[in-house]
């Protein structure tokens, strides 16, 4: 092993999907058991501001896999990926990056690349795919396949719809979607040859629906406990919140939200706490697993995950607003060099992590990337911890963006409807302040720096269209012949 691959650390990336930030001990919730997160935490740097710019499963990982805001990739929603020649146009990704800087990288679990079985740059790849996607022949599915099982969706649990979509699974925890993304990061930890630094990432499926735990994790969890989700406002936001019911209702969900009520909203947070203990039940395993394996003290470690859910917040289920329990994530980040536990309120975003991880590594943060090394952590590279900080974030899916900075959150949707919360003074969203006159200006202000900020994206967005970069072509003797061929597509 070279004397530069010893002073990089390795990495460990954990992802859960669809986990919001106040489902966790460290961040204040008494009624849930999350040790193994808690004991992380408290040697972490705790972004208590951190947002997924692009709440959505898709859209969110291709913004961290590439570091780019979505608004320059062009993924905005699920149904959408970076273009397959994305390497022509100059775009890597961070495990191409950190493997040709001698890491050994490893992508474990969820990714929800298009196809499932594209590797992004990462040397190694386990998959366990989407829960919701149960046709895909993943690594899961051999597995399952092996100990006489299958995947089941939803509709195949006792009470799914009459319960929302909480349910307790029909496979034991022993064969549960993420004790197998858990083992099998476990498994590379224990097979890890020590020549080179890693890096791995490793994806857990849960805590997104179906809420479908194994019963021994939710018997704990007193639903007495369980706070109650945000009400929903009368009149505010009402198309917003009719489309996520109508989005619930299609196959790929099947469940009814018109009516339900405070009883089923309380079954689905505790099923979703349980799904979140079982996620820290493998978080302790794999913490463990470096520990005994000498690596814990030699490992950046973050966790964090890719948007929140509503779970009844506002009458909603899922994700794909800028309300907070749609976009505010939980981010926490343990360095080898300090260990040091501390909070930290700057506004950060999931794509930080990206740029973080580059920096780590020792890799150059180059000009084409959104990101920037998130705050107050030790780098090996002094310049980084002199980085100004955000003031604000702009975040884009392809119905909504919002404007964050201070206290204040502005965001539009396609259905014509604004909000404007002051979360400092009303942290539930409970008071639109749009109408308010004493807010005209800061509306004003908020509309113009939006302006600023993603017209420019949108036209970067369209950077593979362009032919003349630099107003060139008209003195050019080639583009004047016949035979002139564009290049295609033009690289960043």
């Amino acid at each position: 092993m070279s004397s530069d691959n010893k002073s990089r650390p390795n990495i460990l990336f954990m992802m859960a999907d669809q986990l919001r930030w106040d489902f966790l001990g460290y961040a204040g919730a008494s009624f849930i058991r999350t040790p193994n997160i808690d004991r992380l935490a408290k040697e972490s740097t705790r972004y208590c501001r951190a947002y997924s710019i692009h709440p959505l499963c898709v859209p969110a990982r291709a913004s961290l896999i590439t570091g780019m805001h979505g608004l320059r990739t062009g993924v905005l929603t699920n149904g959408q990926w970076i273009r397959p020649d994305y390497e022509k146009q100059g775009i890597q990704t961070w495990p191409s990056r950190l493997s040709q800087l001698g890491y050994s990288t490893a992508g474990i679990g969820k990714m929800h690349f298009y196809p499932w079985s594209e590797r992004m740059g990462f040397d190694y790849r386990s998959v366990t795919e989407d829960k919701r996607w149960p046709c895909i022949r993943d690594d899961y599915y051999r597995y399952l396949r092996g100990h006489g099982s299958r995947k089941y969706t939803g509709l195949e649990h006792e009470g799914y719809l009459e319960n929302k979509g909480a349910v307790i699974s029909r496979n034991p925890w022993e064969l549960s979607w993420d004790h197998f993304v858990g083992s099998e990061a476990v498994d590379y930890i224990n097979r890890y040859g020590h020549e080179t630094p890693f890096a791995m990432m490793v994806g857990f499926t849960g805590p997104h629906c179906p809420y479908d735990p194994n019963e021994e994790f939710t018997v704990d969890i007193d639903p007495n406990q369980i706070p109650k989700p945000a009400p929903s406002v009368s009149n505010d936001c009402a198309e917003l919140k009719r489309r996520n019911h109508n989005g619930n209702r299609m196959a790929w969900n099947g469940v009814d939200l018109d009516g339900w009520t405070l009883e089923q909203k309380q079954r689905v947070r505790h099923h979703y706490a349980g799904l979140i203990q079982q996620i820290d039940r493998e978080v302790g395993d794999i913490l463990d697993a470096l520990e005994a394996s000498g690596q814990l003290d030699n490992t950046l470690i973050i966790f964090t995950s890719d948007h929140g859910d509503y779970v009844g917040d506002h009458d909603m289920a899922g994700k794909g607003s800028y309300y907070e329990g749609s976009c505010h994530i939980p981010l926490i980040v343990r360095d080898p060099l300090t260990q040091r536990g501390c909070d930290c309120d700057e506004l950060v975003t999931l794509m930080d992590v990206t740029a973080t991880i580059l920096a780590y590594a020792g890799a150059e943060i180059s000009s084409e990337l959104d990101c920037v090394p998130l705050p107050q952590l030790p780098y090996p590279n002094q310049d980084m911890n002199a980085a100004t900080p955000r003031k604000s974030i702009l975040g884009a899916l392809s119905d909504g963006c919002m404007y964050l900075s201070g206290p204040w959150k502005y965001a539009k949707y396609a259905t014509g409807e604004i909000t404007l919360f002051n979360l400092q003074e009303d942290p539930m969203e409970q008071h639109n302040r749009i109408n308010d006159p004493s807010c005209y200006s800061l509306m004003l202000e908020f509309e113009q720096a939006l302006c600023r900020e993603m017209i420019p994206m949108i036209h970067s967005g369209h950077h593979d269209k362009v032919i003349d970069n630099g107003n060139q072509l008209w003195i050019s003797e080639a583009f004047g012949r016949e035979n002139y061929t564009r290049t295609y597509p033009c690289p960043w």
